[in-house]
Parts: C-alpha cells; sequence; structure tokens
C-alpha cells in the first residue's frame, strides 16, 4: 500500500478508536495524538519525497455505483499543498493532548478527535482529487467535519451562533462551486479534470468566477470572509490553528487548480484576482488593528494573508498571459511558499492566543498585560510569530512576501493596465506590510508588556510542556525557513512548474541573492544574540536593583495609564474611516469635579452591515410574506407535490 494511503489509515483509526474508548480519557487522547501525529509524520515525508523526486504522479481510480469515478492524482501541486496538511495538523495534534484537559467531557474530546481525523483526511482527499465528483464530495466532508469542530462547545449560544453562520457560508460557497462544476460539465459532458482545458475561452471565465466565489468563501477572500472571526473565537484554539493555517488554503487551492486546468490566455483572471487581494489584504490587516479580541484579531489577519496569497497568484497569472516568464514563476512560487509560510506563524499565533485564554480566561486585550513576565515561552514564540507575519527578517514570511515582491516588480515592464496592477500590487504590499507591523506591535505590547490590567493577567502562569513544544517548534521552524529558505524555495518553484510557461524556469540566477539576503538577516540575529549574552556576562555577579520608571509627574502612576489596545489602534483606524464604521461611546467630562467617566470604541465590519442590509434582511422579508404556505393542510402538501412534478414534467 502507498504511504499516503497509510498515512490515512492511521489518522483514521486514530479518530475512529475514541468513539469505542472514549470512557478512558487518557488512553482515549493518547492513542488519538499518537495515531494522528504517526499518520501526519508518514503523509509529511511522502508530499516532500513527491515534491523533490522526479516521480511519477499517484493515480488511483474506483468505479461507485456503475456511475461515477473516485479518482486521486498527486502531482507536485498536490504535495506542496499536502506539506502544510499534515506538518501543522501534526503540532495542533500535540498542542490538543494538554490543551483538551477536561476529563468531564470526554465524549465531547472524542469527538473532537474524530472530527479533527476526519477533517485532514478530507483535506488531503480535496487536494488530490482528479475529477469533479471526487472534489465535491471531498469538500463537503471538509465543511461538515469543520462545522462540527467549530461547535464543541455546544452548550454556549455564542458558539452555536457562530457554528450557524459559518454553517450557512461553507454551503453557500458549496453552491457557487457546484453551479460552476454544473456550467463545466454543461460544455464537457465529462466529469474528468482533463476535459475542463477544452470548454471555449469565454466560457471559462464564467467557470471560473463561480468557483473564484464558492473556494473565495472558504478561503475568507474579502468580502466573503464575514464567518471566520465569529468561527476562529468559537472553535478550541487547535481547531482555529488549523482552519485558519490549513483550511482556508483548501480555498487558495481550489483556485490555483481550476486555473491550471483552465489554461486561460485572459490577463482579466490575473487583474481580477489582484483586486481581491488588494482588498483583502489591505481592509483585513485594518479591522485587524481595530479588533480587541485577540481571536478576532488573528481571524482579521487571516483575510490580509489570504490577500498577500492573491497578490502573488495574481501576479503569477498576469505573468503567464502577458508572456513574462519570470514574473509568472516569482509570482507563482511567492504565493505558493506563502501559503506554507502562513500555515506555520498563523498556527503558532493561534496557538499561542489558545496558550493566553487557557491560562487567563480572558481573550480581551485590554484586560491582559505583563505576561511576558509570567508566560515567556508563550510570549517569545507569539513575539517570533509576530515578526513573522509582519513580514520581517530573519523569518519566514519575509522570503515568500520578497518572492511576491521580485515578482511584481518585473511585472513593471508591462504596458497599459497590466502595468497598472503590477504597480498597485507592488504598493499594495508595502501598505500591508507597514500595516500588519503595527497591528502586532499593538498585540505584543499591550498583551504581553507593561503591567497586568486585570487580576487575571496578574495571576497567570505559564501553559503546559505539550502546548509549549508545539509552540517552539512552529517558532523555530519560522526562523529555520527565514535563515535557510534554500530547499523551501525551490519546493514552491517545484510546484509553480504546474505552469505551462514556466514548467522550464530555472531558479538558478535567483538563489544566490536569495541566500545573501537570508545569511545577512541571520548575521543580525547573531550580532544580537551576542549583544544579549554579553550584557548578561557583563552582569553576572552584580547587583541590579529595580524601582519604578519616570512617570512623567504622576507621583502616583496605575496600569490604568498604560495604552490600552483601543488607544493604539485608533488613530490608524480613523484614518480608514470612509471603509470601516466606529462606533464610540463617550459620557464626557461637564463637571468642574467630574463623576465616574466611561468611553467604548468598537469598530463594525461594514461587509457584514452590507450584507445583513441588502441581502439577508430582503430575504427574511420576502420568506416572512411566504408563511402562509405552511399552514398544515396535508392535503394541500399532497398538491404542491404534484403541481410540482407536473411543472417538471412539462419541462422535461
Amino acid at each position: 500500500m502507498n504511504t499516503f494511503f497509510i498515512a490515512l489509515l492511521f489518522i483514521g483509526i486514530g479518530g475512529l478508536q475514541t468513539l469505542i474508548t472514549y470512557r478512558f480519557y487518557s488512553v482515549m487522547k493518547t492513542v488519538a495524538v499518537t495515531a494522528i501525529i504517526t499518520g501526519c509524520a508518514l503523509g509529511t515525508y511522502d508530499a516532500v519525497m513527491r515534491i523533490f523526486q522526479h516521480s511519477d504522479p499517484l493515480v488511483f481510480s474506483y468505479q461507485w455505483l456503475q456511475i461515477f469515478s473516485f479518482s486521486l492524482k498527486l502531482d507536485t501541486v498536490s504535495a506542496f499543498f499536502l506539506v502544510p496538511v499534515f506538518a501543522i495538523c501534526a503540532v495542533a495534534a500535540l498542542y490538543s493532548y494538554q490543551y483538551m484537559h477536561d476529563a468531564k467531557r470526554s465524549a465531547a474530546t472524542a469527538n473532537n478527535y474524530f472530527f479533527y481525523s476526519l477533517l485532514i483526511i478530507s483535506m488531503a482527499l480535496v487536494v488530490c482529487a482528479d475529477n469533479l465528483i471526487t472534489f465535491a464530495l471531498a469538500w463537503e466532508i471538509m465543511s461538515i467535519s469543520s462545522f462540527f469542530l467549530v461547535i464543541y462547545d455546544v452548550h454556549k449560544k455564542a458558539t452555536r451562533d457562530a457554528g450557524y453562520i459559518y454553517f450557512i457560508f461553507t454551503q453557500a460557497g458549496a453552491l457557487f462551486i457546484f453551479a460552476g462544476f454544473g456550467f463545466i460539465y454543461s460544455q464537457t459532458g465529462s466529469f474528468s479534470f482533463d476535459a475542463i482545458a477544452t470548454i471555449p475561452e469565454y466560457t471559462k471565465l464564467v467557470a471560473f468566477i463561480l468557483i473564484l466565489i464558492g473556494c473565495g468563501s472558504k478561503a475568507g477572500i474579502m468580502p466573503l470572509h464575514i464567518w471566520l472571526p465569529y468561527a476562529h473565537p468559537a472553535a478550541p484554539s487547535h481547531v482555529s490553528a488549523v482552519m485558519s493555517g490549513v483550511m482556508i488554503k483548501m480555498g487558495i487551492y481550489g483556485i490555483v487548480r481550476f486555473y491550471l486546468l483552465m489554461e486561460p490566455t485572459s490577463v482579466l483572471f490575473g487583474q481580477i484576482v489582484i483586486s481581491l487581494g488588494i482588498l483583502s489584504g489591505i481592509l483585513g490587516v485594518v479591522y485587524a488593528i481595530g479588533k480587541q479580541d485577540l481571536k478576532k484579531m488573528l481571524a482579521y489577519s487571516s483575510v490580509e494573508n489570504i490577500g498577500i496569497i492573491l497578490l502573488g497568484i495574481g501576479v503569477g497569472m498576469l505573468g503567464a498571459a502577458s508572456g513574462n516568464k519570470t514574473m509568472a514563476a516569482f509570482g507563482f512560487a511567492g504565493g505558493l511558499l506563502h501559503v506554507f509560510n502562513h500555515a506555520i506563524f498563523k498556527s503558532l499565533l493561534f496557538m499561542g492566543a489558545g496558550s493566553v485564554i487557557h491560562q487567563t480566561h480572558t481573550g480581551a486585550s485590554n484586560e491582559l498585560g505583563g505576561l511576558m513576565k509570567t508566560m515567556p515561552v508563550t510570549g517569545r514564540t507569539m513575539l517570533i510569530g509576530s515578526v513573522s507575519i509582519s513580514g520581517l527578517p530573519p523569518f519566514n514570511g519575509f522570503i515568500s512576501e520578497f518572492l511576491i515582491f521580485y515578482g511584481a516588480i518585473h511585472g513593471l515592464s508591462l504596458h497599459g493596465a497590466s502595468f497598472v496592477f503590477s504597480a498597485l500590487a507592488v504598493i499594495a504590499l508595502a501598505v500591508i506590510g507597514a500595516l500588519a507591523a503595527a497591528a502586532f506591535t499593538k498585540l505584543i505590547g499591550v498583551v504581553f508588556l507593561g503591567e497586568p490590567r486585570s487580576d487575571k493577567a496578574a495571576n497567570a502562569s505559564e501553559a503546559g510542556f505539550f502546548m509549549g513544544a508545539a509552540l517552539s517548534i512552529l517558532a523555530a521552524s519560522c526562523l529555520i525557513i527565514g535563515v535557510w529558505p534554500d530547499y523551501f524555495v525551490q519546493a514552491a518553484f517545484k510546484a509553480s512548474q504546474a505552469i505551462p510557461l514556466v514548467a522550464d524556469f530555472a531558479p538558478d540566477s535567483f538563489m544566490p541573492i536569495m541566500t545573501n539576503i537570508a545569511r545577512t538577516a541571520a548575521l543580525f540575529l547573531l550580532f544580537f544574540v551576542a549583544v544579549v549574552l554579553l550584557r548578561k556576562i557583563l552582569y553576572a555577579g552584580k547587583e541590579i536593583t529595580r524601582s519604578g520608571t519616570w512617570g512623567c509627574g504622576f507621583t502616583q502612576p496605575t496600569v490604568r495609564m498604560q495604552y490600552t489596545a483601543t488607544s493604539y489602534a485608533d488613530s490608524m483606524v480613523a484614518f480608514f474611516r470612509p471603509f470601516i464604521q466606529v462606533q464610540k461611546k463617550y459620557s464626557g467630562i461637564d463637571k468642574i469635579f467630574p463623576g465616574k467617566t466611561t468611553y467604548s470604541s468598537e469598530i463594525h465590519d461594514t461587509s457584514e452591515i452590507g450584507l445583513n442590509r441588502f441581502i439577508v434582511r430582503p430575504i427574511v422579508y420576502a420568506l416572512s410574506k411566504l408563511r402562509w404556505i405552511q399552514h398544515g393542510n396535508i392535503q394541500l402538501y399532497i398538491g404542491y407535490i404534484v403541481l410540482t412534478i407536473v411543472v417538471m414534467l412539462i419541462f422535461i
């Protein structure tokens, strides 16, 4: 049996056994985590080997119901997406061993591990699907299993509401995908992927837009992102990490895969994707700056990074349509590498946020502070994740964003609209990077530095060993890719060679540049570490006193005088106010000796407001006018059925 299927078998056994052994809580968790990690390790190894070894794609097909074919094909693009699927899910499983600690909820925990293993298997099948039916089946299993993971705390109303919102969006997205599949089938008469390239050129754009909307809903492309800030805070933190780090990339995979299958020649595909990337990237990070809840902030940051990935892929599409080989190669390679890098640092940040919430029982930034002293492992790994996601050297986020920059700058040699979109991509990347640095400066400064703003933060302690180990593995990965990026960059270029234009593109001349940049960053890091060690050596054995810093004239400063997340973000959010609605409540000061004064600020998602105003409310109103249809008269219900059959027979 192939290693890929053995990996899925281990993962499946790990999930299934929990339904039998849930009464033995420790045994159930240990077996589940061990089996899932083993399967994921085998899957990661197999995927890496397939990327770097020039072996034939794995092909598997099984006829079922004597009508449909369950077909799989594991090529280089599939293997590249499988690496984060297996690798991140393994680390998340390790994290969950200590995070899922409530033995009183053994049945709920067993269900969580079962659906977690099902989610991993379904994501692996999505990226290996080789026809429309297999893709649709795997996609639906992925959506349903992730829904049950989101509603783990189903006894909470907020969790149920988040689950319903996620379910509606994921099914609405699936309907658009299936509509795209139906349109393709109407043109080809076949469910095979191989037939997609044969559809007329003018119909490819229609099919692509339908699939882009469906996959974009799963990826969290703005304005289809509304479910993210609801689902991520509701789900357990290791599930949030997998959903944000890995599952939303299945939407990116769908966009990339069907673009490859269609082989379009129009520049319009790239222009559409770049436009969505700019919108998602800039507004996503602005909303992240304005949010005070840790998980909601990270959810909007995922929208931002999906925007960066779309910019890379869009630049690649534009380069492929324009015949610019370098632009196409670097755009796709940068976008694909950012898929992998974002999976690492976003999973790290979600797990770090989960550790904070686990230990303090709150995710509100304005109630935290000073955690770097009491939670040093979580704080330092979160710092590494924050620098990485800001695209700064010497960490992995810089590498993938540099590739996208390189590709977009090569697009400046184009003319007309293509030049404009290339220039916009460069500007957008710069703006997103600056705003991301501001957003995560806020996170680290408010949550981990300063003094505790509440007893919850003051009494916090470090999370358990396995949770800290998971964070450390991901933090080390951010550094390793940033300092030794060669193999990871080469893997991204190998995956991008699925584009016919760049099938023979060799990045050999570029690799020394990448290596020199990485080594320079590593030297800076070594210098920084050396200075820290020298300071420790020079201060060794000396008496060090501690006292309060200068209070700027205040003789009795309190923790309430620190910057809050709200005050830090206020000026930046105000700059984008035409695109963001800010609701402020301030009681004011109108007396010489004022009493208690209150102030609150909350930003509202304009996409959500627009959805409610122009889609949800009209639909609810229209349906309310049709309630008379449901009256309880069985004879009329039968009449409805007969009438429906008659109408269908007329059309048939």
